[in-house]
């Protein structure tokens, strides 16, 4: 009998280490996935007037199909590859914005995206329950993008739009306040992002949490 019951603790242990295992291996499958979309072509979708991001895409996948902090985990992975970009040059506007303020390029590139995966992270935790499951998925893949697109671009405006470089840019759109700036700059991006966030992120969460029996 004591046998029977240490065989039996002996295997709840071992699932419960599977499951931790099973936990960081997709965090980690679906933070090299982030890294990846953030520095290769598979990161953008081109369009004849702009490329669409949709890196934002395993991010929203790690909070709905791993959890919260997953999510997170992800949200500050493509953040701080987004600010090492603006380190090495690579990040064109936040390279820029680094020689001026780098702190607001950190706040602007890591925790502006730390929030959008927390918030979101919430919301979905939130809606995921009766009527509203199977819409959680598309509405967290829509929302992720557009509050990266919020988070970031307020970020921007709260240190850099006094700038002689923003001021520089806003000219182009005849933008005279942050909130003409911003629609002006990326306010079509930012739309177009929201709706293949929702259809891609979306159809791909609902189709994956089915098969891999997530609730």
């Amino acid at each position: 009998m004591d046998s029977t019951s240490s065989l039996s603790r002996k295997t709840e242990e071992l699932g419960g280490l599977s499951k931790k295992t099973q936990y960081m291996v997709e965090t980690a499958l679906l933070v090299a996935v982030t890294i990846i979309m953030g520095n290769t072509f598979l990161g953008t979708i081109p369009t004849p007037l702009l490329k669409v991001s949709i890196v934002t895409v395993p991010v929203a996948l790690a909070s709905m199909l791993i959890g919260p902090v997953a999510g997170i985990i992800c949200g500050l992975a493509f953040g701080i590859n987004s600010f090492i970009g603006a380190l090495n040059g690579s990040s064109g506007l936040l390279s820029t914005l680094f020689n001026i303020n780098p702190f607001g390029v950190f706040v602007t590139a890591v925790v502006a995206r730390f929030l959008d995966a927390a918030v979101t992270s919430f919301v979905y935790k939130l809606i995921h329950k009766g009527k509203l499951k199977t819409a959680s998925y598309y509405i967290t893949g829509a929302l992720m993008p557009l509050l990266n697109t919020a988070f970031f671009m307020g970020s921007l405006c709260l240190f850099f739009f006094n700038t002689e470089f923003v001021q520089g840019l806003a000219a182009n759109y005849n933008a005279t306040t942050p909130m003409a700036f911003v629609i002006g700059m990326v306010g079509v991006q930012a739309t177009i992002e929201a709706v293949v966030g929702c259809v891609l992120g979306g159809t791909l969460a609902m189709v994956l949490s089915k098969a891999l029996h997530r609730g």
